[in-house]
Formats: C-alpha cells, structure tokens, sequence
C-alpha cells in the first residue's frame, strides 16, 4: 500500500480535478473504460468507492490503497492524458509536485518499474505484450516477465529499423537488430564517445539477454532465476530501453 499524505492528496487534486467531484473531463463511462484499457483495473470496485463515489473520491481511494508502483504508473499516464486532452502547460509547479510525488513512490516501491515500456504503435499484440509484462512486475515476478521483455526488445528495435527503412529478418538475433539499430543512429549523426559506447555496450547486453531468455524464463521448461537476479536483468535491459527511447526521441522523431 502506498504512502499516501493529505499533502499528497492536494498535490493529486490540483494536477487533476475539474469542477468539484470531477476528474479532469471524464465522464463516469469514459472514467471507467480508461482504467480498464490502460491498466486493466476495474475503478468501479466496492474497494475504491469507500472514500465516495465521485471520479476524483475514487481516484484519491485508489491511490490510497494500491501498492506505490502501481499508484506512480497511473498517476504518470493520467499527467500525459492531462497534457493531451485537456488543459496542457498551464502551471508549471503542479508539475513539479506531482512528479516529486511520483518519483517517491517508484523510489518507495519493491516492484521494478515499466515505465520504459510504450505501445508505439497501435497494434493488439503489442499491447497485450505490455500489459502482460505490468501484470507480472506489478505482483512482483520480475523472472515471469523476462520472456514477454524479451519479446518486446525485438519488436520494439524491429520498429524502430522499420522507421528508417533498414532491412532486417525476423529470423536475426536481437543483438543483430541492436547492432544495426546502433549503427544507423550514429550514421544520421555522430554521437559523443560516452553515448555511442553505451549503446555499444547494450548490443552486448542483448546478447546475453538471448541466453536468459532461452534458458532461464517461461519461454522454455527452465528453471526460472531468483528473483533479486531477475529484477537487476530487468531493470537493466529497461535501463537501456529508456537510454534508447530518450536518444532516438532527440534524433529521429523530433
């Protein structure tokens, strides 16, 4: 469970709430579909109606009662919701605080995080993929998620070869799909020796990554790793998903 403050609380209300009782510009139906689609939570439950049966009452009973990884992953899509549909770059301090907030919580929480993962496309399987993958580390079974991980590396540097219209077989490793992806990067333009040695470093990563998959996850009858080894592998493969993500954001797509 969370370590939810009445200062939280506030923090909460001023980032979200619209008139009195209304979270942002959802409707009861589109409150409720929301949840369901982005987290597979059903916020209707008796459990987040004890507090009220308002959207921002049930919001803040949420918040109140889920463990502190789940609470930041919501909050942080809710923020992005905000900014896309309904009141974008208005007060900069509610930013602030909210993600203070947010950044308490991941640190406060058992659980690894998913925030590198993203739909980044508009497909069913990917986002069955992911949703598979939150479901696990959000009970805590990182070694149950590595194979869903694995699987999302590959289409995730399948895409982004696909952006820049490099050829590439689904039957090549993912350290091959790293690897080309590295290369193209830093042909559009040169990276600094720290940046491209780190993403160098990642092709070897994924490498071994292969090995875990193969011999030491669901993929297979293996035995799974203890869980303290799963998390690191875990959260270093995401480690390098977001150093990528925030590479490819200021070279590509911008």
């Amino acid at each position: 469970m969370a370590d939810i403050k009445h200062s939280d609380i506030r923090t909460v209300d001023d980032a979200f709430q619209g008139e009195r009782g209304y979270c942002l510009n959802f409707s009861d139906k589109t409150f409720r579909e929301w949840f369901d689609g982005e987290f597979g939570i059903n916020i209707e439950e008796e459990q987040y109606r004890a507090g009220g049966t308002s959207k921002m009452n049930r919001l803040r009973t949420f918040l109140r009662v889920s463990d502190p990884m789940t609470c930041a992953h919501v909050l942080r899509k809710m923020w992005e919701y905000r900014e896309g549909e309904f009141r974008p770059h208005d007060n900069p301090k509610i930013h602030e605080r909210l993600f203070a907030l947010i950044s308490r919580l991941e640190g406060s929480s058992r659980v690894a995080s998913t925030d590198a993962l993203e739909k980044f496309v508009a497909d069913e399987t990917l986002e069955e993929l992911v949703s598979s993958i939150e479901r696990d580390i959000a009970a805590d079974k990182p070694a149950a998620a590595l194979d869903r991980l694995h699987t999302y590396c590959a289409k995730k540097f399948g895409h982004l070869l696909d952006a820049r219209k490099i050829e590439w077989s689904r039957d090549e490793p993912l350290q091959s799909r790293v690897g080309k992806y590295v290369k193209a990067v830093h042909a559009e333009e040169p990276l600094q020796d720290m940046t491209l040695q780190i993403l160098k470093n990642a092709i070897g990563v994924f490498d071994k990554f292969n090995h875990v998959r193969n011999n030491q996850s669901l993929a297979h009858d293996n035995d799974l790793l203890q869980k303290a080894e799963a998390r690191f592998i875990f959260d270093s493969v995401s480690a390098v998903l977001r150093f990528v993500k925030s590479v490819d954001t200021a070279r590509f797509e911008s």
